[in-house]
């Protein structure tokens, strides 16, 4: 599967799903027991509400343990006072083109007109406009509805459902876009500087969850590397971390984070945009899709870790796990630290006291490194991968001449 090249559509999360899971893998991801799972020893971020539960589920059957914090909530679409008034004026003054844009979006407004008494009234509207659908998710809402799309492009591109309304020619004509959570970029205003009369359709609304703690703790974990990767599945959910973020003074902190340790994979190229605008790579599958997504993960993760020949063995540094000789071995925090200090220069020593500045809440006792230290090789089940330089610290006891396709 490729990927494209922008570390970044079209998905939209609705309810909010309260809490944080912090999950591990299957079968095989805890050591000793098969195969390594491809994210067995890695952390994900999952910022969706919507679908939360299916998209852990597919992280954690490849073995991630798994970080839940959803960044959205939305208000109910009966309580939208905007939605039902720009309804009523669709219903009274029927628009020339109608743009339905995401599924549940579609089937939430006809829903909603329904609870209001007024949603035969909008289907037969619906019925007499030009109704384009963007995308086969789209289109079957519309079918199911009982109505017909005049057209769908098979990309799911609003691009291309622009370049035809350009094509046909927009002057003078009303067009209704149903939006997905937030303005769409650049399309509306498109259709205005071609002549267009443009009504937003505010299907609903997204607003920051009423519980920030695990919004809080999911940006702490990405401050602090402890996660391996966050995915988004909204374009709404990003621009909602953002922002807590920037509420908490650290949004450099979190940009920098993404920009260098921490991959941002996104369902696709709309919901990368606020990430993009703010010079972040992101990393998209070709299909937006959930299953794609976590494909993506699962293969960009791995390609990430270093493999280092090591006192006759093959050691891999995960994010909260070592593989040694294709056995996964978890590993405290403390010891991750350690590991990951000793591995920035295999072979070479590492004195004491520059341990010890890594070492999570150590204090000034060098002492607590030679604690972690035995912690360490206790759970990477080696000891000898990890020596002991009398007087000076620790190495890693890297095989200077193992196979070089073993090295980074």
């Amino acid at each position: 599967m490729q990927a494209h090249s922008q570390r970044s559509n079209g998905g939209a999360d609705g309810r909010q799903d309260g809490g944080q899971d912090l999950g591990s893998g299957r079968p095989g991801a805890a050591g000793g027991t098969g195969p390594v799972l491809p994210l067995a020893g890695f952390t994900v971020g999952v910022t969706a509400a919507r679908r939360a539960e299916e998209l852990v589920a597919l992280l954690e059957r490849r073995g991630a343990a798994v970080l839940r914090a959803p960044v959205l909530r939305f208000v109910p679409l009966p309580d939208d006072a905007e939605l039902l008034a720009t309804t009523k004026q669709l219903i009274d003054d029927a628009p020339d083109v109608v743009v339905a844009t995401t599924a549940i979006g579609f089937r939430g407004w006809i829903e909603a007109a329904d609870g209001w008494g007024i949603g035969e009234a909008l289907l037969s509207r619906l019925g007499e406009v030009e109704l384009l659908a963007r995308g086969p998710k789209v289109r079957g809402a519309v079918r199911a509805a009982g109505l017909r799309e005049a057209w769908s492009p098979a990309s799911e591109s609003m691009a291309e459902v622009l370049e035809r309304l350009l094509d046909e020619g927009v002057e003078g004509r009303c067009v209704a876009v149903q939006l997905h959570g937030e303005p769409l970029p650049g399309f509306n205003e498109a259709l205005r500087e071609a002549g267009a009369r443009v009504v937003a359709v505010p299907v609903y609304r997204w607003m920051p969850p009423e519980d920030l703690g695990p919004v809080d703790r999911l940006l702490d974990a990405v401050f602090a590397r402890t996660l391996d990767a966050v995915s988004f599945t909204s374009a709404p959910a990003v621009a909602s971390l953002l922002d807590r973020a920037e509420q908490r003074g650290r949004l450099d902190e979190l940009l920098g984070a993404f920009r260098t340790d921490v991959l941002t994979v996104c369902v696709g190229p709309v919901t990368a945009l606020p990430l993009q605008g703010h010079d972040v790579p992101t990393l998209q599958p070709e299909r937006f899709r959930l299953g794609p997504l976590v494909q993506l993960i699962a293969s960009e993760l791995p390609g990430r870790v270093r493999v280092l020949p090591v006192a006759g063995h093959r050691v891999e540094i995960r994010g909260h796990a070592a593989v040694v000789d294709g056995e996964l071995r978890p590993v405290p925090p403390a010891g991750m630290a350690l590991l990951r200090a000793l591995a920035r220069r295999p072979g070479w020593v590492v004195g004491r006291a520059d341990l010890l500045r890594v070492l999570p809440g150590a204090g000034r006792d060098e002492h607590a490194v030679e604690t972690a230290m035995a912690r360490l090789r206790t759970a990477l089940g080696a000891p000898k991968l990890i020596q002991t330089v009398v007087k000076r610290g620790y190495r890693l006891s890297l095989d200077p001449h193992a196979d070089t396709k073993y090295a980074e």
